[in-house]
């Protein structure tokens, strides 16, 4: 069995998987991080590797603590990835938006992929039918738009999370919410008829912490998984494994 942990800008989330089932997904904060390895491990006794792809800031010895029960294992761009990497600065793409493009290239082979990672930040990513990763794009996710807007003015309230009623808001905080939520909704369609002009056979997957709020307001037709990312990773280590 293999515990694969997420790391991102503001929670972590964890998956147990046997082969390629998931049997247990959870999400915690960085503080409990230890207590839910080890509640992990005693509850999946069979657990052989830990596998972590991390874009915040925890200390490898967190996990290194571990390597007297299982073996540890962080995803870096020295690892074997089944695309052939064509960003310009290779080495500044983000371990998370390789892991998603490797999932896709796995999970969905010889076609146009694209990748949209809806979480603190909103990232897109492109695979082509050649497994050739050719870059993307990275814009403020949600929570990050909320919080902007009242870190950067005098008056406009932080809120949480909201469908706007409709796209005129009545008042400053309807405002916000239909700036927000539609401004990310139309980007996000935009975006998509963009790269339809690129390529008219792609598939869409749409995944990252607020997928499931996302999606049905999405007017393109998309594979919706929130657990995309921890779900690659699984699969980017089965592949590591096979071709290193």
């Amino acid at each position: 069995m293999v515990l694969t942990i997420d790391i991102g800008n503001t929670r972590i989330k964890g998956a147990v998987f046997e082969g390629d089932i998931l049997v247990e997904c959870f999400v915690f904060e960085k503080k409990e991080l230890q207590k839910k390895i080890e509640k992990s491990f005693e509850k999946y006794q069979k657990t052989s590797d830990l596998v972590i792809a991390s874009v915040g800031n925890i200390e490898k010895q967190d996990f290194l603590v571990f390597e007297n029960r299982v073996k540890v294992h962080f995803m870096t761009h020295n690892d074997v990835f089944p695309f052939v990497n064509k960003y310009e600065t290779p080495h500044t793409l983000g371990i998370d938006r390789m892991v998603l493009a490797a999932g896709a290239v796995l999970k969905y082979p010889k076609q146009n992929r694209l990748v949209i990672d809806a979480g603190t930040c909103v990232t897109y990513d492109f695979i082509d039918a050649q497994d050739n990763y050719l870059g993307g794009a990275i814009t403020p996710g949600l929570q990050l738009r909320y919080k902007v807007l009242n870190d950067h003015t005098s008056k406009l309230p932080l809120l949480d999370l909201k469908m706007p009623e409709g796209i005129i808001g009545a008042s400053t905080e309807e405002s916000i919410h239909s700036g927000v939520v539609n401004g990310l909704v139309f980007e996000i369609d935009g975006f998509i008829e963009k790269y339809k002009q690129l390529s008219l056979n792609f598939i869409i997957i749409l995944t990252g912490g607020d997928t499931d709020f996302l999606a049905k307001r999405l007017k393109n037709t998309i594979f919706a998984n929130s657990n995309f990312l921890l779900e690659s990773l699984n699969q980017t280590f089965q592949y590591k494994i096979k071709n290193d």
